[in-house]
């Protein structure tokens, strides 16, 4: 991938280096038309593409689908959507580093239809399986403090903790599970599903996480294209907040205008 940065403050995945903090989702927009006008007003870092959908919608399909994201000129970040075991997601990955030609993986593998919540227990060593093969993982989990360090531990050097829910668009449901996530682990952190608002993509880059992965939020908005543009903005801008450091909330009212020195008739 090897995308070069023009920021003074990139974001930093696997030593690559990536302009924008923002990654987009491409399914369910209203049309090709309406999904390369979002990528083109929010720049994104990556686009996430599913194998299955790559491959699923027959020949002539599949093909304008990958001409269509070869048009954007955004790296291509596949995913392992819909695989439920880890032999399933492996396999998914290594067809998916031929068809996309690239190493990078977002690792997805669900353990319930209904939440379409993460299997905690197979995660890890699904991970740890397509690291040694040679992919840059990116996995999707759940908030847990424990899964997460584990996944850190076998190898992957950023994780991708959801939000809330794939697709509920709730925002943070569990902040304290989120900050604490990003107190305790020193590896770049990407919310990944259930943000709906660019509020909620501007409170967790506040809180220091390095990005967030978008999809339904944008691709269902009324106006798709000015959500993308408003997502981006909202990560910025919470980004920028991060790095400036915000005061400390305080209890009581503190004057903003000092009364020291002040003359007399006008503290009474």
């Amino acid at each position: 991938m090897n995308t070069p940065s023009l920021t003074p403050d990139p974001l930093v995945l696997y030593g690559e280096r990536f302009d924008s903090r923002l990654m987009l989702g491409t399914s369910r927009y209203p049309s090709p038309s309406v999904l390369i006008e979002a990528i083109e007003r929010s720049a994104p870092a990556m686009l996430t593409a599913s194998l299955r959908r790559q491959t699923g919608s027959g020949g002539e399909a599949s093909q304008s689908f990958w001409n269509l994201l070869r048009q954007a000129k955004v790296p291509v970040l596949p995913n392992t959507a819909g695989c439920h075991s880890v032999q399933e997601a492996i396999t998914t990955a290594e067809m998916a580093r031929e068809v996309f030609e690239t190493d990078w993986i977002k690792l997805e593998l669900i353990g319930d239809d209904y939440t379409l919540q993460p299997d905690t227990l197979n995660l890890p060593a699904a991970a740890a399986a397509l690291i040694q093969s040679g992919f840059k993982v990116l996995p999707y989990t759940t908030d847990d403090l424990v899964l997460c360090q584990r996944l850190v531990d076998v190898g992957c050097q950023a994780v991708m903790p959801w939000a809330a829910p794939i697709g509920t668009g709730k925002g943070p449901i569990n902040p304290h599970a989120l900050r604490t996530l990003r107190e305790r682990l020193n590896v770049p952190m990407i919310v990944d599903a259930g943000l709906g608002l660019p509020s909620h993509a501007c409170q967790v880059m506040e809180w220091g996480y390095d990005g967030v992965l978008l999809n339904t939020a944008v691709a269902l908005a009324q106006d798709p294209v000015r959500m993308a543009q408003a997502f981006a903005h909202a990560v910025a801008a919470g980004r920028s907040a991060f790095l400036a450091g915000a005061m400390q909330a305080q209890d009581n009212a503190q004057p903003s205008t000092p009364v020291l020195g002040t003359p007399f008739w006008h503290q009474t």
